[in-house]
C-alpha cells in the first residue's frame, strides 16, 4: 500500500516530469500552472501543496539535478582521482549527463537564467545551487591534479567556472548550428589547450 509519504514524492515527482516538458514547448512565462498540472494529470491544488510558485518549481528541477550530479561526483571521486588524464573527461562528462535531453535543458536554464537576472530573490537561490555543484566539481579538479602530479597556475575554481562557461557557449552554438558544430567538439578542441597552459608538473 502507498503511503502518503510516498504519494507526496509521486505527486512531486510527476508534477516535475510535467513541468519540464511544459516549460520547454511554452517557455518559463509562458506556461501556466494550469499547464503543468494537466500535463501532469493533478489539479491546482496538487501544485500548490508542493509548490508556492513556479520559480520555486523551477528551483526545484535544478535542485534534483544537481542532487544526482553530486552523487555522481562523489561515486566517481575514488577512481577518477587515481587516472591521470581524466579531469576534462570527468567534468565534460558530468555536465553532460546534468542533461540527457541537452536542448530541453538549455532552452529552461536560459530563461530561468534571465529571470533570475531581473530577479533578486530568483538570483540568489539559483546562485546558491550553481555554487553546490561548482564546488563539488572543484573538489574533482583538485583531487585529480593533485594525484595526477599537476599543480594549476589559476585557482581550481576559476578553472571549473571557465569549463562551465565553454560548456554552456558551446550547446548554444552546438543546437542552433548542429551540423557545423557537433555537441562537444569545441570544448574537446580547445579546454585541453586550456588546461595544459594553466598547468605544470608539481615539483
Amino acid at each position: 500500500m502507498e503511503t502518503p509519504k510516498r504519494r507526496r514524492s509521486n505527486t512531486r515527482a510527476r508534477l516535475l516530469e510535467g513541468a519540464l516538458e511544459v516549460f520547454a514547448e511554452r517557455g518559463f512565462h509562458g506556461a501556466s500552472v494550469e499547464d503543468i498540472c494537466e500535463r501532469a494529470g493533478f489539479t491546482r491544488g496538487a501544485f500548490y501543496s508542493n509548490f508556492a510558485s513556479k520559480d520555486e518549481l523551477v528551483l526545484a528541477l535544478f535542485q534534483a539535478t544537481t542532487d544526482r550530479l553530486l552523487e555522481q561526483i562523489e561515486a566517481l571521486l575514488p577512481e577518477l582521482a587515481n587516472q591521470p588524464g581524466t579531469l576534462l573527461d570527468a567534468v565534460l562528462g558530468l555536465l553532460d549527463e546534468a542533461a540527457p535531453d541537452q536542448r530541453q535543458w538549455h532552452l529552461i536554464s536560459t530563461e530561468f537564467t534571465l529571470h533570475a537576472l531581473r530577479d533578486p530573490e530568483a538570483a540568489q537561490a539559483l546562485n546558491t545551487q550553481r555554487a553546490m555543484f561548482r564546488d563539488s566539481l572543484t573538489k574533482l579538479v583538485e583531487q585529480i591534479t593533485e594525484t595526477s602530479g599537476l599543480t594549476l597556475s589559476v585557482p581550481a575554481e576559476q578553472f571549473v567556472r571557465l569549463v562551465i562557461a565553454v560548456h554552456e557557449g558551446a550547446r548554444s552554438q552546438s543546437l542552433l548550428e548542429p551540423r557545423k558544430l557537433p555537441p562537444g567538439e569545441l570544448e574537446h578542441t580547445f579546454l585541453p589547450m586550456v588546461l595544459e597552459a594553466v598547468s605544470r608538473p608539481s615539483r
